[in-house]
Parts: C-alpha cells; structure tokens; sequence
C-alpha cells in the first residue's frame, strides 16, 4: 500500500496491522518516505490516536529499527529506570546505587538534557574523566562487576526515534501520547533490561502539565511493556516545583551523594525509596515494601551505597576521589544570595521558571549543541510550605557570569507568597503496575 493510503487510513481513525507499521518504520529509516509523508502521518496520529496495539507494534517497529543490547550474559533481572524529565531530578545517580547495593543490576542508558530539565549524562560528566560511552561488552561486563552502569545511547540504538523525535519538535507532534510512549519505550526496550520503572512527572516542570494525562502517559507506556513481554510499572510523581534543592550538574551531583549519606533533602530521599522500592520487587530482591525498604536503609547506613558509586565512576574512567570528597568540584566565580522581598508562606514554586534560569546561567542547552557550565546553578533554600521573612534568603544562585536584574526578577516571580499556612504537597501521586 502507498504512503499516502496509509496516511489516509489513520487519518480516518481506523486501526493499522502490523506489516503496514513495519512499512512505515522502515521505509522511513531507509529514506524512501520523505519527511512530509512522516509529518502528515504523525500528525493524523495526533488527532486520531493509537490503539494499544498499534501503540504496541509502533513501539516494537522502531525498538528493531537499528541495534538492540543483548543483556542475557547479565545475572539476574536487570533492571532500568526512566523519567520523563523534571527540574533538580538528580535521581537515578541515587537510587542507582541504593539498587545495585541490594544485589540487583542495573543497567542504565540515559540521555542529555535540552531546555529546562537536565540530562543524567551531563551530570555525570561533570565528574573528571568519567566516560558515559561504553562498548556493549564493557557495559555487560561491568553490571556483572559492581551491578551498576549509566551509559549514553549510541547512534545505533533505535534510529526511528531519533529520526522522528527530530521531525516531531517541528511540526508539532510532541505532544501525542502514542508517540511518546513509543518514543520512550522504544530506547529502553532496545537497551535490553528485563525490568523498566518509569517515574511520569506531571506539573509546572515536567512535559505533562497534569495528573490525569501523565497517568494516561504511564497505563500506555505500562501496556507497550506488557504487550511486549517486559515488566514495566510506573510511578507518577508531582514536578510542580523542583524535586530536592539543587538545580545543575555538580550541584545536583552533590546533593545525590549527600542523600547516599542519608543527608539528602525530604522529597527527594522519600522519591529514591519510592522507586528503590519498586526496583528491588521487581528484580526479586524483596517480596515486599517493607523488606525492599530495609534493605535501600541498610545499605545507606552501612555506605555501600555511596561506595557503589564511587566504583562506577573508576570504572567509568571518573575521578571517583570527587565521590568520596564533594568538596573537590569547581566552585563558580560567585556564590549570590537572593533574598524574599516578603514575608510569608510559599504557596507555589514555579520549578520551570528556575530550570529556564538555571539553562541560562549556562547549566543547560537551549539547543543540543551548546555547551555547558557544569558548575553553575540553583540551591533552594525555601520552598512550598515554608514560611519566610522578608530580607530571608530564598535561594543561593553559582554563576561564572554574575547575575542581570532580568534573572533575579525572574527568580522572584517564581515565587508565590501568601499571608496563610500552606500544606506540604504530595510528591508521589500513585504507582502503577
């Protein structure tokens, strides 16, 4: 059938079979679909909708487009985790370790941070010499070692993605929840774990503004995963204002290896638990939340969580002497106070307001070119719930390059004030299986 048929068919909302989405896939990776015939047909998805089990061989079309890891010669259930991005979320470089100290392997690939939210590999790699690229057989060989590795994904993992990721974020298509979870679900599918958590943000800083379309997000994300044989579950998580108290690379960095320490802030240790939890039920580790929990407490307490870290940044090329002495990382130029112009309670924290102003310190990208300072950044000193007197500091703003009246009036109004009590909100919204 032509491109343009198939085009038609959804357009009308009728549902595809499996040989015409592996047309689609593979025409396309193999440049005999031009990229206006892909835009009208992801453009006819985003009014019309998937079905899940279109969804489903959509997901395994482009999972099959390139190369896919073979993680068999890994004991055990592997495990991965995802987010779909958020402001200060630092937490697989916590919950990563905390896993792999219980016994179970994890075997991660994550990507680079554009716009507001950061990237795992960029926080990384403000670690001295870590390498985030590893050979298929260095990265089996290592989660075998010290059952931890957090990888880049190489350029022949899933190029239907890359290829339609691109197309989707100018013609705008990114916002379609099949192809999303498809786009998701495709890369973690190909790098090969057996288990996946997906920690789904709804809210001001993440990409699903509300509750009700991240939970939609996550039950077809969740039944890709089934459809395809893996278990995968989901937690949805509340970004509405940011997730701990550091916003930038080393910053958050640090703040990863204070929680490993059990000196972590509030929200982000109870989301690391949340999702260690998960984690260790799914590798078989635990049979219950309680005995996982134990377990994440334990291994925390005794430091082998901290000391896992430590021996994937050596084996990673890193310095792991920065694990063990955060104070080692490059300080900025300037350490500036911006203080509330008010007294009063927090009532709402704009996290994508700080993680536009964090990006523009120079601690993200606003294109995948641009390069970045990994030491800039935001440290929060009050958020929601917090009562605050005028001329109190608000938060701590690292700079190389000072700090213009445009960004600080920016950091003021992200900041909403009230006269009453306001209640701590709720990080964790609900898990999924």
């Amino acid at each position: 059938m032509r491109m343009v048929d198939l085009i038609e068919k959804k357009k009308h909302g009728l549902e595809l079979n499996e040989e015409e989405i592996h047309d689609i896939i593979q025409g396309y990776v193999a440049d005999k679909i031009p990229d206006y015939q892909m835009s009208a047909f992801m453009m006819a998805i985003y009014f019309q909708g998937m079905t899940e089990k279109e969804t489903a061989i959509l997901t395994n079309e482009m999972m099959h487009s390139g190369d896919t890891m073979d993680l068999s010669a890994i004991q055990g259930i592997k495990v991965d985790k995802h987010s779909t991005g958020g402001v200060g979320d630092k937490t697989s470089l916590a919950v990563g370790p905390m896993v792999a100290a219980c016994g179970a392997p994890v075997a991660k690939m994550s990507g680079r941070g554009l716009g507001h939210t950061g990237g795992t590999l960029d926080k990384l790699e403000s670690i001295p010499g870590l390498s985030v690229y590893l050979s298929e057989e260095d990265f089996i060989k290592q989660v075998n070692e010290i059952k931890l590795a957090i990888i880049g994904q190489t350029k022949k993992l899933d190029p239907a993605d890359a290829k339609m990721y691109a197309l989707r974020d100018v013609t705008g298509t990114v916002d379609s929840i099949p192809l999303i979870a498809s786009s998701i679900m495709s890369k973690k599918l190909a790098a090969g774990a057996d288990a996946i958590l997906l920690d789904v943000k709804y809210g001001d800083g993440a990409f699903m503004k509300n509750v009700e379309d991240a939970r939609k997000l996550a039950k077809t994300m969740i039944a890709i995963g089934d459809h395809l044989g893996r278990d995968t579950r989901a937690t949805i998580s509340n970004m509405n204002q940011p997730l701990g108290n550091a916003i930038g690379n080393s910053l958050e960095v640090k703040e990863a290896i204070a929680t490993l320490k059990g000196e972590g802030p509030r929200d982000f240790t109870e989301l690391c638990f949340e999702a260690g939890e998960t984690m260790l039920l799914m590798t078989k580790m635990a049979a219950t939340r309680e005995e996982a929990h134990q377990k994440l407490e334990a291994v925390i307490q005794d430091g082998s969580a901290l000391a896992v870290l430590a021996k994937m940044v050596e084996a990673q090329g890193g310095d792991a002497s920065y694990i063990m002495h955060p104070e080692k990382f490059p300080k900025t130029k300037e350490v500036i106070t911006v203080t509330s112009l008010e007294s009063g309670y927090i009532e709402d924290l704009e996290a994508l307001n700080l993680g536009l102003v964090s990006m523009k310190l120079g601690g993200g990208r606003a294109k995948m070119d641009d390069q970045i300072d990994h030491a800039v950044g935001l440290v929060l000193k009050k958020k929601v719930g917090d009562h605050v007197e005028a001329g109190e500091p608000l938060l701590d703003v690292h700079t190389n390059t000072g700090l213009s009246e445009e960004l600080k009036a920016d950091i003021l109004s992200a900041y909403h004030i009230v006269d009453h009590e306001v209640a701590i909100p709720q990080l964790i919204e609900e898990i999924l299986e």
